[in-house]
């Protein structure tokens, strides 16, 4: 307890309320961080384990984490060490583990909690201090690492810390791993365990973007040269905004300087200006005016999360979102760069890709929401390799590239689709749509009761799958539909036979419910939006 607050969720409340007048009470948040002993429940999610940083992530829990995982590497069970693509304990002490943060309140100090541990059982570390979460994934193949802790909760606001882990491949971590991490970390927390911090020692410092970039060059999915000579020799503007993140500096390195790209909000600020860091339309304001007050002929803009995983896209004329962007990637990559495969998404994105794919001869693959489930369509000798993987959350990777989402690819894939093409993105998605159709995507959702949170909430909307299947007419503001395709794996997906469709599931972490929507013109979206709606509420009831 501080002199004015009593825990850390009251201080963090007062934090965010006025960022730029009451940053002098971060100073308070890490007392809270070194001395609150509380347990927490340890759930890693899509992406890691995240908690607010001093209420739920604090020094303790971090040790009892990464002690859950020493532990695990220990136990040498088959299934985790087959997953983690190494022998056994030995052979990870030896490998080695990569341990980074993003640009967080407390970033380097958590990290050194978790060298020390690791460390004091006898782990080779390498600390990355600030980066971004491709290139741990870059770094974990080109070092041989056994696998990397990446200390971010990614998009998640300045009162959140996060705890990525991914195994040899470099992909998220599969729930062989975390569910046994959790297993272990929660025993130590119902026992209220409170793990002493390891003796301090220096570990070997590791630059990993000068790893990433030697990365691409190899891989080569990307012509780097291609992309520097558009910059140098074209009439273009090209705006990047950080955000106060982790992806600050590498664009610098891969790009070169040039006063034809302007950074935006590189500057060291741990509580972002107050706002939600993420790549969201609200947040390109900034971005947008200074694309539109340019007058170069090609101008492109960026914006991307804290950890350099997520990236949306905008010219002088549109913000073009991970919905549009992915399908763009695919015609790209597949027309212009001769890249064979199947394309990988979410099953809340777009159907646009789907119909550039049918006219391509792509094969479609629809997964669950979550990066992690892209890779078995990732993996270099996967049966099914895929062309590019995207989610509609602005997540995006491809052939031959990392397992892991890489804002920092899509923003050189962005300038190589214009060096290449000779247009603005925009005007590539028109010609696009132009051949392959007009899709509208939007999403929203609906809070309900917190008794109807978990199992009972996905028990009852399982009644609109039993309800609507194949054949079944829906009338869509007196539009009659027809369900040509249910798919179910995650949620309820009901595809109409003029290409909507309406996605509606369950949210893992909050007593709502949420729509996933698609029309075919940009009006149609409240009518298909009203449909999901009026089918939850009786599911519900």
């Amino acid at each position: 307890m501080t002199e004015k607050y009593n825990n850390a969720a009251e201080c963090w409340k007062a934090i965010l309320s006025d960022a730029e007048s009451n940053r002098a009470l971060l100073k308070d948040i890490e007392v809270f961080t070194h001395d609150n002993k509380a347990p927490v429940k340890v759930v890693f999610g899509t992406s890691g384990w995240r908690g607010e940083i001093g209420t739920d992530y604090t020094f303790n829990n971090v040790r009892i984490v990464t002690s859950s995982i020493i532990k695990m590497f220990r136990e040498e069970d088959v299934s985790v060490m087959k997953a983690m693509g190494v022998a056994g304990f030995r052979e990870i002490c030896s490998m080695g583990i990569i341990v980074g943060h993003d640009n967080r309140f407390l970033g380097p100090e958590f990290a050194k909690e978790v060298l020390n541990l690791l460390q004091a059982n006898g782990i080779k570390t390498w600390y990355a201090g600030e980066a971004t979460t491709p290139e741990f994934s870059a770094g974990i193949e080109m070092l041989g690492a056994a696998c990397c802790i990446n200390l971010t909760p990614s998009h998640n606001p300045s009162n959140y810390g996060g705890f990525k882990f991914n195994p040899s491949d470099g992909g998220p971590a599969g729930p062989e791993i975390t569910t046994r991490i959790e297993a272990l970390a929660n025993a130590m927390m119902e026992d209220a365990s409170v793990v002493e911090p390891a003796p301090a020692v220096e570990s070997e410092t590791v630059d990993l973007t000068d790893y990433y970039i030697k990365y691409i060059t190899e891989r080569k999915t990307l012509d780097l040269d291609k992309i520097r000579a558009f910059i140098a020799s074209e009439d273009c503007f090209i705006c990047i905004d950080n955000v106060h993140g982790a992806s600050r500096g590498r664009l610098q390195r891969i790009l070169g300087e040039s006063e034809k790209i302007k950074y935006l909000r590189t500057d060291d600020d741990q509580l972002f200006g107050g706002l939600a860091p993420e790549p969201s339309d609200s947040n390109m304001k900034g971005l947008v005016s200074e694309l539109q007050n340019s007058g170069a002929k090609f101008r492109l803009g960026v914006i991307l999360d804290p950890d350099g995983d997520r990236v949306r896209h905008a010219d002088n004329h549109m913000i073009i979102s991970m919905n549009y962007f992915g399908a763009m990637a695919l015609h790209y990559l597949k027309v212009y760069k001769g890249i064979d495969g199947v394309v990988a998404k979410s099953v809340g994105t777009s159907n646009l890709v789907n119909a550039i794919a049918g006219g391509l001869n792509v094969p479609v693959r629809e997964t669950c929401v979550g990066f992690k489930n892209f890779r078995p369509y990732m993996l270099s000798d996967a049966k099914e390799r895929a062309v590019v993987v995207f989610e509609e959350s602005d997540g995006i990777s491809a052939y031959n590239h990392t397992l892991e989402k890489d804002a920092l690819f899509g923003v050189l894939l962005a300038i190589e689709m214009m060096a290449v093409v000779r247009k603005n993105i925009s005007e590539y998605l028109k010609d696009i749509m132009d051949e392959f159709g007009y899709y509208y995507p939007d999403r929203s959702g609906i809070a309900v009761d917190r008794t109807l949170a978990g199992e009972v909430l996905t028990k009852k909307l399982s009644a609109i799958r039993e309800q609507y299947t194949e054949g079944v007419i829906v009338d869509i503001n007196g539009d009659h539909r027809t369900v040509t395709d249910v798919i179910t794996v995650d949620g309820t997906k009901l595809v109409f036979d003029d290409g909507s469709w309406l996605m509606i599931r369950p949210s893992g972490t909050e007593p709502k419910v949420r729509f996933y929507i698609e029309a075919r013109t940009e009006d149609g979206k409240k009518a298909v939006f009203e449909a999901a709606a009026k089918m939850t509420e009786s599911a519900l009831s």
